[in-house]
C-alpha cells in the first residue's frame, strides 16, 4: 500500500521542515511531497534538506497547487496537510487506516470540535469558519463539524474523480461540496490544532477569501441543487407580484381604473420572472440528476 503526504506551500520556511519531520515519525514509509508555490523564501530549499519530494506549481492560489497534486501523485491513500505546522500529525495513522480498512473516501480533520477556537487569535476566522458550517449543513441537510480544515485524507478514487475547479482558499469548501453531492463516505476525526509559531504569517484574506468561499457555496448550490436555489428565487418573485398586483385588483374592482401602470408591469414581470426561474429549475435539476448518474457509473468503474 502506498501511502502519499501531500503539503501545498508558500512561504513557509519556518515550519515546513518541522511538519515534514513529524509526519515522517508517523508513516515512515509514506511518500511526502511538498509543492511550492511561488515561495519567495526557503522553503523549497528547507523541504527538500529534511527529505521530501519537492514540486513546483507556478499559478499561485491553493486550488491550483491541489489540483496539480492530485493529477500528478500517485498513491492508495493521501493525507493532505499545511505546511504551517498547524496540524499535528499524530492523527495521521488513524486517518489512514479509515480510508484504508473502512473505505472512507475522505476523513475529515475536525478542528472546531476540539482546540480551534481557544488556538485562534482571529475572531473572524471563528466567525466566519461557523457561517459555513451553518450554511452547508442547511443546504445539503448535513451534520459535518469542520467544512474548511486543510487536514484531511482520501481515498485514490476520490483523487482521481474530483474536478478541481478552485483556484485558491475555497477549495476545501468546494470539495467537502462535492463528496457530499457524489455521496462518498465521508468520516470525521477530532483532532487538536495549534495556532502558527512566532514567525510563521498567515495567507489567508479573511475578508476577501472569506467573500470567495461564500460565493463557491451559493455557485454550487446552484449547480447541484437547481431546483431548490430556482424555487425559492421563484418563489419570492412570485411573492413580489402578488404583493404589488393585489391593491392594483383592489382599486380596479372599486373604481374600473389602473392608475398604476408602472407598478402593473413591475407585477406582471415579477410574475413571469418567477414561471422562467420555476421552469429553470424543473430543466437545469434534470440536467443535474442525469450527471450525477454518469459520474456514479463513472465511479462504479474505476479501479
Amino acid at each position: 500500500m502506498k501511502i502519499a503526504v501531500l503539503i501545498p506551500c508558500y512561504n513557509e520556511e519556518e515550519t515546513v521542515a518541522d511538519v515534514i519531520k513529524d509526519f515522517r515519525n508517523v508513516l515512515p514509509d509514506a511518500d511526502i511531497y511538498v509543492y511550492d508555490n511561488n515561495s519567495t523564501d526557503n522553503t523549497a530549499v528547507r523541504a527538500a534538506e529534511a527529505g521530501a519530494i519537492v514540486r513546483w506549481e507556478p499559478r499561485q492560489g491553493k486550488g491550483n497547487v491541489i489540483r496539480r497534486m492530485f493529477r500528478e501523485v500517485e498513491a492508495d491513500c493521501y493525507i493532505m496537510t499545511d505546511g504551517d505546522s498547524t496540524y499535528p500529525a499524530n492523527h495521521a495513522l488513524e486517518m489512514v487506516k479509515m480510508v484504508t480498512e473502512q473505505d472512507a473516501d475522505m476523513v475529515i480533520g475536525d478542528r472546531l470540535s476540539s482546540t480551534y477556537f481557544s488556538e485562534n487569535k482571529r475572531p473572524f476566522h471563528n466567525m466566519g469558519n461557523r457561517m459555513v458550517r451553518s450554511l452547508i449543513c442547511h443546504f445539503w441537510h448535513t451534520k459535518i463539524s469542520d467544512i474548511m480544515t486543510g487536514y484531511r485524507a482520501f481515498s485514490r478514487r476520490f483523487v482521481k474523480l474530483y474536478p478541481v475547479m478552485s483556484s485558491k482558499f475555497e477549495v476545501e469548501t468546494e470539495m467537502t461540496i462535492h463528496a457530499l453531492d457524489k455521496r462518498f463516505e465521508l468520516r470525521e476525526i477530532p483532532i487538536s490544532y495549534r495556532d502558527r509559531p512566532d514567525g510563521s504569517i498567515s495567507k489567508l484574506n479573511t475578508f476577501g477569501d472569506g467573500f470567495m468561499v461564500l460565493k463557491t457555496i451559493f455557485t454550487l448550490f446552484k449547480e447541484y441543487r437547481p431546483m431548490r436555489f430556482f424555487g425559492w428565487l421563484a418563489l419570492l418573485l412570485a411573492l413580489v407580484s402578488i404583493c404589488l398586483f393585489i391593491p392594483i385588483a383592489i382599486e380596479y374592482m372599486q373604481t374600473g381604473l389602473v392608475p398604476r401602470f408602472p407598478t402593473l408591469f413591475v407585477s406582471l414581470f415579477s410574475g413571469l420572472a418567477a414561471l422562467q426561474s420555476f421552469f429553470t429549475g424543473i430543466m437545469l435539476d434534470v440536467i443535474a440528476e442525469k450527471n450525477r448518474k454518469s459520474y456514479e457509473l463513472e465511479v462504479i468503474k474505476f479501479k
